[in-house]
This record gives structure tokens, C-alpha cells and sequence, in this order.
């Protein structure tokens, strides 16, 4: 029996506890999302939020900056949130 605890303690620690932080930390920043914020789909579609309904959680997502083409998303369509830490990265 004390095996078995201790497997079921290590899966708990290793498995559960950080996908169950993971899903927290996301769940804050799609309820911290506004205009403006630069985001990627989880189908790699850069995009800038213009409109946040959060009662249908639905994002307006504007994808083209010279046609000002939009798309509507769901909220879990989105993988992250771009940040200024991000673009710093890439150009160098």
C-alpha cells in the first residue's frame, strides 16, 4: 500500500497540480484581455483584439492592419498573449 501512495503523491505533484496551474494562469489572461492586445491563435493567426465579448466568449480580432480585416474568435481559440518581451526577441 505505501507504494501505491507514493505513486499516486508523485503523479499528483509531477501531473496534476502544474496542468491544473497552467489552466489557471490562462483562464487570468483571457479575463484580463482588452483592446489592443496582441494575441496568436492556436491555428498561428497573428492578430490585435478590437472587441472583447466576454458574456459569449467571443474575441473580434483584427488579422490585416491595411485592409482592416477582422475575424471573430472564440476564446479558446487563442494560444497567447504577445508580449513587448516577445518582439524584443525576435529581432534579435
Amino acid at each position: 500500500m505505501v507504494p501505491m501512495a507514493i505513486i499516486m503523491v508523485l503523479f499528483y505533484f509531477m501531473i496534476l497540480r502544474p496542468q491544473k496551474n497552467k489552466e489557471q494562469s490562462f483562464r487570468s489572461m483571457i479575463d484580463d484581455l482588452k483592446e489592443k492586445d496582441r494575441i496568436v491563435t492556436v491555428g498561428g493567426i497573428h492578430g490585435i483584439v478590437t472587441n472583447v465579448q466576454r458574456d459569449r466568449d467571443e474575441v473580434t480580432v483584427r488579422i490585416d492592419e491595411s485592409t482592416g480585416t477582422k475575424i471573430r474568435i472564440g476564446t479558446s481559440a487563442i494560444a497567447r498573449l504577445v508580449t513587448d518581451d516577445d518582439k524584443n526577441e525576435k529581432k534579435t
